[in-house]
């Protein structure tokens, strides 16, 4: 009997601490994973990130932290934890391969709506086509485009190409180029060009509308206008600017070159 309470004095002294400091290690840890998990929050939510996003990504990070500590305090009792951390690995990883297209696709989402290259209603460029943003998910962002289709594309291939954001600015500069033919007088051209940009009220006056002559092309001179417009007017002006360079041409008497094609004809009979 004294035997076994020599024992049993043993074991309270060499495992009872390791138990205490194990308990302590449950407490704190989840009191510091709880405070975590508010700070995550607190700084998504500051970016006015979708709470999709912020409650998946707090959840996540607030288990990943809580089986941290829970390895932790079984490693203090002496418990051997390598084959379980060989197990979680292993487990990750199968799930990472099988989810790879998924996870990259949230990885992508999750950037986006992180640093917001884009929001809805830009019209933008990317991932091999363009249109309006309708949404942006976490796994997909869906385009409107101009001839009302929509377009569902996957959040890594958006990310992983060019964006080019065509509302990412409050103006625009429209460049047109126009071929008259070599005899006209080049002051005459920008004369006409420019009475149509000062005519047109959507065209601002500041930046200045610059008229050029641009190159010498085809037999004829190339004159190039950079006139500055509000975003939403960008498509307005450009054709009507078409229009309007058509009809001034031809009221004021500027040629505009017109392509020609010589046909050779081969005779075989004549051999010429």
């Amino acid at each position: 009997m004294e035997n076994l309470l020599v024992k049993v004095q043993e074991w309270v002294a060499f495992y009872g601490f390791k138990i205490i400091a194990a308990v302590l290690i449950l407490i704190v840890g989840r009191w510091v994973a709880k405070m975590v998990k508010k700070l995550i929050s607190r700084i998504l939510s500051g970016r006015k990130v979708d709470q999709t996003i912020v409650s998946f990504v707090v959840n996540l990070a607030y288990i990943a932290m809580l089986t941290f500590v829970v390895i932790a305090a079984l490693a203090q009792v002496g418990i051997q934890t390598t084959s379980f951390i060989a197990v979680i690995g292993a487990a990750g990883l199968a799930i990472g391969l099988a989810l790879q297209g998924s996870l990259a696709n949230f990885a992508a989402g999750f950037l986006m709506i992180i640093f917001k290259p884009f929001k809805a209603g830009d019209y933008i460029e990317g991932g091999g086509t363009a249109g309006v943003v309708e949404k942006i998910e976490v796994f997909t962002t869906t385009l409107n485009t101009v001839d009302n289709k929509v377009i569902i594309v996957p959040n890594a291939k958006m990310m992983g190409d060019n964006i080019t954001n065509y509302s990412a600015k409050k103006t625009r500069r429209v460049d047109m180029d126009f071929l008259v033919g070599g005899g006209n007088d080049v002051e005459k051209v920008k004369a006409c060009l420019r009475e149509i940009t000062k005519s047109d009220q959507r065209i601002l006056a500041d930046p200045e509308t610059a008229i050029l002559l641009k190159e010498f092309r085809d037999g004829g001179m190339v004159f190039q206008i950079r006139a500055w417009v509000n975003g939403p007017d960008y498509w307005d002006v450009y054709f009507d600017l078409n229009e309007a360079v058509n009809r001034i041409f031809a009221s004021r008497g500027i040629s505009m070159p017109v392509a020609v094609r010589n046909v050779h004809v081969y005779d075989h009979a004549k051999g010429s």
